[in-house]
């Protein structure tokens, strides 16, 4: 027999399939806006469509407070998200996280908003990814043209500011359209190095100039590498790519090598500032210990132990004595007790009865003893037990009680 898919199962395994579909988790969708409808959840729900086909589309509560446009009914726009199931209702569908105008496309300003809107989408730009910088760098890694000014400039604050560390230029092009691949491999190569930070830097130009810093995996590569990065591109007005990602965003090259380094003029100084506070505050702790320390043994010469010793000694002795005494009451108390339960047993064992002139009778066949005359038989023999030793009589007479009742046997 063939095997049989519940509903369920068949739902949840083509969903399966689809999100193992890499092309498919991160994709620019183009459709005309219809049916859209923003729930009281937060979440926005519509469908994008064509001449042709229609396309149902999710955006999540937290992805509709990220985006920078939101859709509206007509609207021709582009959708970057991926595409999964939703299981229940057997329907395939596009999750979206970003949205831009679709007549925007080909404009270098819209194609930088996509990607940007894309990356922070996803995460890439987050804070909580950001690493924090090291205090005193060893090695500095700088990522640029060694024949552009950047580079001269990084060089000139590195020296001024911070001359013990190590500079290690990892050279590429820093413009162009073959550019970003090669950015990446020289950000792989000082990082393999072992410096400690890396300044990714570039004098300004035109946005086309620095078009080769907006480059999608580029931004992504910044955040792959061991040690952090600082992007100084251009100049203030300069935004790319890379200073989203980078882990710090400088707005020029020399900036950026003063973020990456302390002021080695204000690191003496400061040092100097210091080494006096902790004399003075090492030296007014000193006074204060002595001073406590006098205090202290002034006490303890007024405060001594020895007379709550003493009291404690004799409340100890007092306390033996009452413990002795309860002992010895208490075993007195016993021995007594003692005493007149042997007493007693005495007086009621059967020897002492017979001591006292008692006899004890008994039946000689059953051995069975007589508490009655009435339990004696005319004629027959008993055995009488006395303190000495035992007789055997025979019965020639009774005599009852009057209020005795006689058994014949």
């Amino acid at each position: 027999m063939p095997d049989v898919f519940s509903i369920s199962a068949l739902n949840a395994y083509i969903r399966r399939l689809i999100e193992r579909d890499q092309p498919l988790q991160a994709l620019w969708v183009e459709g005309e806006v219809s049916n859209l409808r923003a729930q009281s959840s937060g979440h926005m729900y519509f469908t994008l469509k064509d001449a042709h086909a229609e396309l149902r589309t999710v955006i999540w509560r937290d992805k509709v407070r990220a985006l920078r446009h939101t859709p509206h009914n007509g609207e021709k726009i582009l959708a970057h998200g991926k595409i999964s199931v939703y299981e229940q209702g057997g329907i395939y569908q596009l999750y979206a996280d970003a949205v831009q105008l679709a007549d925007a496309q080909g404009d270098l300003a819209a194609q930088f908003r996509a990607l940007w809107d894309k990356l922070e989408a996803e995460g890439v730009f987050s804070p909580d990814l950001k690493r924090p910088l090291p205090f005193f760098p060893q090695r500095i890694g700088v990522v640029t043209s060694e024949s552009t000014a950047a580079f001269q400039d990084v060089c000139n604050v590195l020296r001024r500011r911070y001359p013990l560390a190590e500079v290690w230029l990892s050279h590429t092009p820093v413009q162009g359209a073959d550019a970003p691949p090669q950015i990446i491999a020289a950000l792989r190569r000082a990082d393999a190095f072992g410096v400690d930070v890396i300044l990714l830097v570039r004098g300004g130009g035109s946005a086309e100039d620095l078009w080769c810093f907006n480059d999608e995996q580029l931004a992504r590569a910044l955040r792959t590498t061991r040690a952090p990065v600082i992007s100084g591109i251009g100049h203030e007005i300069d935004t790319t790519l890379v200073d989203g990602s980078a882990d710090r965003r400088a707005p020029t090259p020399s900036a950026a090598a003063e973020l990456a380094t302390p002021d080695i003029a204000a690191l003496s100084a400061e040092l100097d500032r210091l080494a006096g506070r902790a004399e003075t505050a090492l030296r007014e702790r000193l006074q204060g210990r002595l001073a406590a320390l006098a205090d202290s043994a002034h006490k303890l010469r007024l405060v001594s132990p020895r007379s709550h010793i003493q009291g404690e000694r004799q409340r100890l002795d007092a306390l033996s004595l009452r413990l002795e005494r309860a002992a010895a009451a208490r075993l007195q108390r016993a021995s007594e007790t003692l005493g007149a339960q042997e007493r007693a047993l005495e007086r009621a064992s059967p020897l002492s009865l017979l001591a006292r002139g008692y006899a004890i009778l008994s039946d000689p066949q059953t051995g069975k003893r007589l508490t009655s005359a009435a339990e004696a038989v005319q004629n027959a023999d008993l055995h009488v037990q006395l303190r000495d030793g035992r007789l055997t009589v025979r019965v020639q007479e009774r005599t009852l009680q009057p209020d005795s009742t006689e058994s014949n046997s």
